[in-house]
């Protein structure tokens, strides 16, 4: 009997430790078996959406900063402009409006009375003439008189006068609306020209002299603008040149100069 006991107590101690031994391993679930997670990718995300917020600021900025630019460019050319400047540009402006209103009631005129008359024909022989008589004062062709301003420019007493703010002042002229102008003995019509030489200045190929004097017909008024504004061209012939420049109106202007009109090789008449 004793024996059978010690027997029941060994197999019973056998039994319990495979049971823990068995209990003892992971694979069995009993104990759970841990696994690594993955890295979690917060601050890769963050970091996206940093990127995209910061993406979108900067492009709107670039965009705010080209409108911006646009802007300043649409007014720069005018809030730059001193007021002389502008003064010159809106009587040019003025002149121009005024010329092209003035000719367009000529030719209104002209219409009207073609359509009046009793005598078509002649009426339009008399118009003919009195537009050729136009053309040939603009083309330089027939002498012409009116009012206007003499502007005599001394020699330089630092330099020679050059070619191109001679043209300049011709240029002035023109957009202050000149009708017509003679340089010395040159008459001055479109495709005249100013250059220098080793002997001077030269207008047209002729030699032009001391003092050099300019005859121009048109208003008085804006002429002498033109030439005394502050800053302009009679300015440039003072400070640069050293040369005195004076403008005298006149309500007789007198262009006798003339010269002929050259044969044109490309340009045609409209039928």
């Amino acid at each position: 009997m004793e024996h059978n006991k010690t027997h029941d107590i060994l197999n019973r101690m056998h039994i319990q430790h495979a049971q823990d031994k068995e209990n003892d391993r992971t694979d069995t679930g009993s104990f759970p078996v841990v696994r690594k997670k993955p890295p979690r990718q917060i601050g890769g995300g963050i970091a996206s959406r940093l990127m995209t917020s910061l993406l979108i600021v900067f492009l709107c900025a670039f965009l705010g900063f080209g409108y911006a630019i646009q802007l300043n460019n649409k007014t720069s050319s005018y809030e730059t402009m001193s007021e002389e400047e502008l003064t010159r540009l809106i009587s040019e402006t003025s002149t121009q409006v005024q010329n092209l209103q003035q000719r367009k009631t000529e030719l209104t005129g002209q219409l009207n009375s073609l359509k009046a008359a009793a005598d078509k024909q002649q009426e339009a022989q008399r118009i003919a003439k009195e537009n050729e008589d136009t053309s040939g004062i603009l083309s330089g062709r027939l002498p012409a008189e009116g009012k206007g301003v003499i502007i005599t420019i001394s020699q330089g007493s630092k330099e020679n006068i050059d070619a191109a703010t001679m043209f300049q002042l011709l240029e002035e002229l023109r957009n202050a609306g000149v009708e017509v102008m003679a340089l010395d003995n040159v008459r001055v019509v479109t495709s005249t020209y100013v250059t220098d030489t080793k002997k001077g200045l030269e207008c047209d190929g002729q030699k032009l002299k001391t003092p050099y004097t300019v005859k121009a017909i048109g208003d008085p008024q804006n002429l002498q603008n033109a030439v005394n504004i502050a800053g302009g061209v009679g300015s440039r012939f003072k400070v640069k040149f050293g040369a005195d420049v004076t403008v005298t109106p006149s309500d007789s202007v007198d262009i006798s100069e003339t010269r002929d009109v050259g044969q044109y090789q490309y340009a045609k008449t409209v039928e």
